[in-house]
């Protein structure tokens, strides 16, 4: 069924209404396999079909979506929201009003500072939306076409204005490591320690952590071979020495047993949720007294790239290990390569002689 862009009794009403409906097709369209809880999934297809009343209730139905295991729920809603946020201020007095200079002018004010990477992310969910949009409203036997493609749209070309990722330096990961040895979380104290040194030492990402399974390591000699699904559904093998964890994987395997076989579940036999393991990583950083700007789990996956880079200056190495797509994303990871600054330091001193 269609329905006339400005549905409800106001610009911001008719805008949830709509936002609602394409976070819902959405959840359609995007891949299950990751799918862990399906029962989770219908419930917030099912309030959505029943309607939401504001903003704050479409997020918790996104974020249970997300939990239940369809993970690139955010990558469309987190810029959408801060877009609707920032409509709603504008007092518009119908949908209409929206063309794309408009879009451009309330991205260039949510995504100032943002890295290309980041900014991209907003002009693909922004598209997709307006597209949806496009083909879905009608009134009267017409229908509004806005025909967004932001290709004028600037700031988002090569790779100016990339932030350098947030790290710890080898004095803090020590200090890191010391906190995690210290920390106790009662009865998930295996677990907890267990998911944490699995990320800072192999760089695998949250999502890959809290979705492996008990059957997806091995055993090769002294090490661990973990066998990791990455983005898009694409394998790799990551490798940990097995001194580093094989006390906390020998006792996760007799404290935790779940049906689908999840290495790191809740007391309800589900697998951890993203936020929970921020908060770890929140917590040990706190009990080691380190204070970074980004203080979320993906901060360990920065750290053990920025030093695999720092120890080996292997490019190809840092981006086989982490997965990858383009060598130009790991290619961040040699902003702190201060031996050639050093050369460049020398080469000014030579301007004075």
């Amino acid at each position: 069924m269609k329905y006339g862009l400005d549905y409800k009794d106001s610009v911001e009403k008719s805008l949830l209404f709509w936002l609602s409906r394409y976070i819902k097709y959405k959840l359609t369209s995007l891949s299950n396999k990751e799918l862990k809880d399906p029962k989770a999934l219908a419930s917030a297809n099912f309030g959505l079909t029943k309607g939401v009343v504001n903003i704050d209730e479409l997020d918790g139905l996104v974020k249970k979506a997300r939990n239940a295991g369809i993970t690139g729920i955010n990558t469309y809603f987190n810029p959408l929201k801060k877009i609707y946020e920032t409509i709603c201020f504008y007092e518009l007095q119908s949908l209409k009003q929206i063309d794309e200079e408009f879009i451009s002018e309330v991205l260039a004010s949510v995504t100032g500072g943002l890295s290309d990477a980041t900014k991209k992310n907003y002009r693909i969910a922004v598209i997709n939306f307006f597209d949806y949009l496009d083909k879905q409203n009608e009134e009267n036997g017409k229908s509004h076409n806005y025909g967004i493609t932001l290709k004028k749209w600037g700031g988002i070309s090569g790779n100016s204005g990339q932030k350098l990722p947030e790290y710890m330096s080898e004095e803090e990961l020590k200090n890191f490591l010391n906190a995690i040895e210290n920390s106790d979380f009662k009865s998930n104290t295996n677990r907890n320690k267990l998911i944490i040194k699995t990320i800072i030492y192999t760089g695998i990402r949250v999502g890959e952590a809290i979705n492996l399974k008990k059957k997806d390591i091995s055993e090769d000699e002294d090490l661990y071979v973990i066998r990791i699904r990455g983005k898009g559904n694409k394998y790799r093998i990551v490798m940990i020495k097995k001194y580093l964890i094989q006390k906390h994987i020998d006792n996760i395997e007799i404290n935790y047993e779940n049906k689908d076989g999840y290495l790191f579940i809740n007391r309800k036999g589900k697998p951890l949720t993203q936020a929970y393991v921020s908060r770890i990583v929140e917590q040990i950083l706190f009990k080691a007294g380190i204070r970074k700007a980004k203080n979320g789990a993906h901060m360990l996956r920065h750290t053990f790239a920025t030093m695999l880079y720092k120890k080996q200056k292997d490019l190809v190495l840092v981006q086989e290990a982490l997965g990858h797509a383009s060598l130009n994303t790991s290619r961040i990871y040699t902003h702190f390569d201060n031996e050639k600054l050093k050369i460049a330091a020398n080469i000014a001193e030579d301007f004075q002689n």
